[in-house]
Parts: structure tokens; C-alpha cells; sequence
């Protein structure tokens, strides 16, 4: 209908600029659904916009604007009000078609072409596999998994795609941490990870493999007023010269088992990747290394205190950065500047990064690597993911990564479910803190979002296992209150997808599917679906038809289920 209404209204427009009155069209005419139902079904400003051009009041323009609109028997009334906007009243036969494409489309209704073309590679979760997945781990994963399905959804060509943090520091800590416990080592590093999983690790080692570890690696214990750093830093040097191959061993794996873990979570969670990139792999093809002596060649990398910093406050930074430290080893910046390079290099039109709200300041420096390397800085968007606080009975729940006391994705999932999780994750705008009541979660209250949502799925399947009779409906009797309320709510659902995927807010989309619900719920409170009055019963069931497949279409979208009872 609003793609109907544009073409209307560049008509209008073609005739004033004919006239003079306008001198072009303009790039985009905005339409929007109206919120009350006294101001019609849709509204634009579009005579605000224009009225410069004009060289009238905006008022004045929408009167010449409604002057020249083409009379189309799906428009009943356009009114203008306040200082100019537009109002659209739509035909009685017009909001009943919604529910005769509904029901034809199916599972197809909501998709679109507006992003047919386009490729698009979405890096997301990409959690350093040092550990399992963890309930902030989870927000991000679900964000990029249902960005990528509504992506999808509007024709948007989409890789989703998982970079192994494989290589570096705490790789070895986490081998190191593995090893202390493989040997039993009664003084454990305090900055090593210490959850229950690293012994499980050291224990199926320990089963597999005849290793002939050395346990006499030693060095300063913090404790004895050495520095932590400096002490986890030292042990990892010592063992990978005491232990040999054997450190190596131990380092494939802890990763290996770590990674296997996350892979398997995921799956279970409905999160899916096309590729799994190994930072590894960036060293071990020389990537990384080329990458800085392109950098050098360009005068974009000087030499310091015997370590290679790159100059990013060329492009913005508030602070150069280093690439490669004084004892030769690459820094994780240097393996990202690669690691964006191999991406453009693939031909994407556009890489989308979904990292944590803390990664924010590295943004700028990220954008200014690929800016120095030749390609335009604009095609990488990067998406912020903020904090998860878990609170259950009114109390917030404690939790350290380190420490290895925090709450595994796999137990939210098992105490919640997949749907209630996954629904939770994406119901605030991802830039914003989110507070997880795990009792709300879990309640079979109208509170609880996700519930509600799928009883209206549960309760609409009820009704229709009731039904009987094959009466041709007549959509045209659709005109109580609660039934126009549901036919609008319904004809918003293919423009709320849209733009979820274009500004990346799937959360626009699980508000919706919970005002869709809330509308049915009134509807039926309301009224009678299994009546005597079988051109009407039957138009009503098909109305309620068309909600259920809007209601599962959007509830596919964002990973969650549908039920059919609960």
C-alpha cells in the first residue's frame, strides 16, 4: 500500500513540477503509518519537505499536492492536517486485501528485493575460544544470527562468519592454565582460567595422550610479590621451552576442545556460519607480515622503543598503535588490519563486525587501517553489543570470565529455553545495557513477551482445529474496531522487516510481534469466531489465518518457535 501511495504522489508532484510550482522530485517520499486512527492509516510530510522549494507554507503546497492526486479506488479520503502533513484514509476493500496476500504469500509475505545485489559479510560472536560461551557471548550471537535472517529476508546476500582467535597470548595462557592442571601443580596462576572446564580438559588429555611432561617449570609466584602479568608471562616462556612439542600438543588441544564446545552451543542456540576464519592462518600464510611491510612501504608504520607502531592518528585515532612488539610478536591489531584487508579482498560490498560495546575506541583505528591500505573505510559498519546483566528473584547475579565464575549460554538456554533466550537478546536496541530476569523468563505470565506472543500462535491454532465449513468469506465484513486494528497491525509487518534490516534493529521487530499479539488478544477477548453467521465466521478465521502466518513468519526471523499448543 505505501509503495502504491508513493506512486500517487509522484504523480501529484510530476504535474507541479510541470507547473513550475516544484523544480524535481525528490529523493525520497516518506510515508508512514499513522498511530492514530483519526489521522487515517498513513501520513507524509512530504509538503513540509518540499515547501522551500516551493516557496509556500507547507499547508498551502498539500493543498495543490491534493489538487492533483489521481483518484484510485483503494484511497478513500486524503486530508490535510496541523501545519501540512498528508493523511491517507484507505478503502474498506483495500485493508481487506492485506489478508488475501497475506494468505497467498505465505511464508514469502514480508520478503523483498530492496537489497537484491548487495553481499555482505557479517562477522560476529567470535569469542576467543579460551573458554565455553558465556550469557554476554550470547546477546551478540543472537543480535548477528537474526540480523543476518532479516538481512536475508529483503535479498541481501549474507555470510555470516566466525574468526578464530587462535593465535596469541591468551591462547597461552589458556595452555599454560591446561598444563598447571594436567600436572596437578599445587600453586595455579591467578590470572589463568580456573573454570571446572579447564580441568576437564587437562583430564581427557590425560586420557588421550602419553605425554612425558616435565613438572618443574617454575618462576616467580606473584604471590611472593611477583607482578601477575609479568609471572603468567614467564611460566608460558618456560614451558614452551621445557615441554617442547609436547606444549604444543597441549596448546591444539585445549583450542580444539574449547572450539568443539562453542560450535556444538551454537548450533544447538540455531546459529549457523558459512565460514569459520582461523587468525592462524593469517601467520601462517605471511597475510599479516605483508600487510605491515605494505604498511611501512607507505610511511604509515614508524619504528619506536624497538616496536612498529602504526600512525592512526593520521586518520582520526586519539593515539598511535602498535603492530608489532619489541620482542617481534604481532599484536591482535596487526592480525585485525589483516584480517579486514582478506575481506575486502574476498569482494564484499559491505563487512559488518558485530563486536562488544567495549571494542568501541577500536573502531576508529580498525577504519583507519583500511582506509591506509587503499580501500574506502565506509564499507566496514561496525555494530556495538552492549553488556548482559543476569538477575534472578530481584538479585544481580555476580560473574568474572577469569575466574571462571559467569553463567555458560548453554545453562541460560537449559534453564530458559532457546526461545525465551534468544527473544529476550534481541528485545532491546543492541547499543543498550539489558537487565535478564531469568524469572520473567521463565514465567507463563503476559509479561513475559515471548509467551504472549506464542500463546496468540497456540490460541489461533485452537480456534481453527474448532472449525468447520467451507463458506466463501466476504473480507468486506472485517469492520469492527477490533478487526481494523488487526488488518492495520498486519499491513505494518512487510515495511517493520524492511526496516529492521536496513538500520539493523531487530528489536523494531520483536515490538511489533508483541503488538500484533496484544491486538489479536483483543480481538480475541472480544469477539466470536465460531458463529452462526457463516460468511462472517469464515471471513474471520481467515483474518485470524493471515495473523498466524504473520506471527510465525516473524517469530522465524528472529530464530524462535511458533507453537501450535502450550
Amino acid at each position: 500500500m505505501k509503495t502504491q501511495l508513493q506512486t500517487l504522489l509522484k504523480q501529484a508532484l510530476n504535474t507541479l513540477i510541470k507547473d513550475g510550482v516544484l523544480a524535481c522530485m525528490p529523493d525520497n517520499i516518506r510515508i508512514d503509518h499513522s498511530r492514530d486512527k483519526t489521522q487515517g492509516d498513513f501520513a507524509t510530510n512530504i509538503a513540509m519537505v518540499l515547501s522551500k522549494q516551493a516557496k509556500c507554507t507547507p499547508r498551502v503546497l498539500a493543498e495543490q499536492i491534493l489538487a492533483n492526486f489521481p483518484d484510485d479506488e483503494m484511497v478513500e479520503k486524503v486530508e490535510i492536517a496541523g501545519p501540512g502533513f498528508i493523511n491517507f484514509f484507505m478503502s474498506q476493500d483495500c485493508a481487506a486485501s492485506v489478508v488475501s496476500q497475506i494468505l497467498e504469500q505465505g511464508m514469502e509475505y514480508g520478503t523483498s528485493t530492496v537489497g537484491a545485489g548487495q553481499r555482505v559479510l557479517l562477522e560476529f560472536g567470535s569469542v576467543n575460544p579460551t573458554g565455553p560461551l558465556h550469557v554476554g557471548h550470547g546477546r551478540g550471537v543472537a543480535y548477528g544470527s537474526t540480523m543476518a535472517n532479516i538481512l536475508r529476508a529483503i535479498g541481501v546476500e549474507v555470510d555470516c562468519e566466525y574468526y578464530v582467535n587462535d593465535a596469541g597470548r591468551q591462547m597461552d595462557i589458556l595452555a599454560v592454565s591446561v598444563y598447571m592442571r594436567y600436572i596437578d601443580a599445587d600453586k595455579f596462576p591467578d590470572n589463568g582460567y580456573q573454570g571446572d572446564y579447564i580441568q576437564n580438559i587437562a583430564n581427557q588429555i590425560k586420557r588421550v595422550e602419553k605425554l612425558d611432561i616435565f613438572s618443574g617449570v617454575t618462576c616467580k609466584d606473584e604471590r611472593d610479590g611477583g607482578d601477575k602479568e609479568q609471572y603468567i608471562d614467564s611460566l608460558i616462556a618456560n614451558c614452551k621451552v621445557m615441554l617442547g612439542k609436547d606444549y604444543k600438543t597441549i596448546f591444539d588441544l585445549a583450542i580444539k576442545d574449547v572450539l568443539a564446545d562453542i560450535k556444538e552451543d551454537l548450533l544447538e542456540f540455531g546459529v549457523e556460519y558459512q565460514q569459520w576464519f582461523s587468525e592462524q592462518s593469517l601467520i601462517d600464510n605471511g597475510l599479516s607480515e605483508k600487510i605491515v611491510q605494505q604498511l611501512q612501504a607507505s610511511n604509515h608504520i614508524y619504528e619506536k622503543d624497538g616496536a612498529l607502531w602504526f600512525k592512526t592518528t593520521d586518520f582520526g585515532d586519539d593515539l598511535d598503535r602498535v603492530v608489532v612488539r619489541d620482542n617481534g610478536m604481532h599484536t591482535y591489531f596487526a592480525s585485525d588490519i589483516a584480517y579486514h584487508f582478506e575481506k575486502l579482498e574476498r569482494g564484499y560490498g559491505t563487512i559488518v563486525d558485530i563486536w562488544g560495546a567495549d571494542h568501541h575506541g577500536y573502531i576508529a583505528r580498525v577504519k583507519a587501517s583500511i582506509k591506509a591500505l587503499g580501500n574506502d573505510p565506509e564499507k566496514l559498519k561496525v555494530l556495538l553489543s552492549q553488556m548482559v546483566h543476569l538477575y534472578r528473584g530481584g538479585e544481580k547475579l555476580k560473574m568474572s570470565t577469569r575466574s571462571g565464575k559467569f553463567v555458560t549460554l548453554r545453562e541460560l538456554r537449559y534453564e530458559v529455553g532457546n526461545d525465551a533466550a534468544r527473544f529476550f537478546y534481541i528485545l532491546r536496541k543492541s547499543e543498550q545495557h539489558m537487565d535478564f530476569d531469568l524469572d520473567l523468563a521463565k514465567s507463563k505470565t503476559n509479561e513475559n513477551p515471548v509467551f504472549y506472543i506464542q500463546y496468540a500462535h497456540a490460541r489461533i491454532c485452537s480456534v481453527l482445529s474448532k472449525a468447520q465449513g467451507n463458506q466463501t468469506p466476504d473480507l468486506t465484513l472485517l469492520n469492527n474496531e477490533y478487526e481494523q486494528a488487526l488488518i492495520k497491525q498486519l499491513s505494518r509487518y512487510s515495511d517493520i522487516v524492511k526496516t529492521s534490516a536496513l538500520n539493523y534493529e531487530p528489536h523494531l521487530l520483536a515490538y511489533y510481534l508483541r503488538d500484533l499479539a496484544g491486538d489479536f488478544h483483543s480481538y480475541y477477548n472480544n469477539c466470536d469466531f465460531l458463529i452462526a453467521d457463516k460468511t462472517l465466521q469464515a471471513s474471520r478465521l481467515e483474518l485470524v489465518k493471515a495473523t498466524k502466518q504473520i506471527l510465525q513468519n516473524g517469530l522465524g526471523l528472529l530464530g524462535v518457535s511458533a507453537p501450535d499448543e502450550m
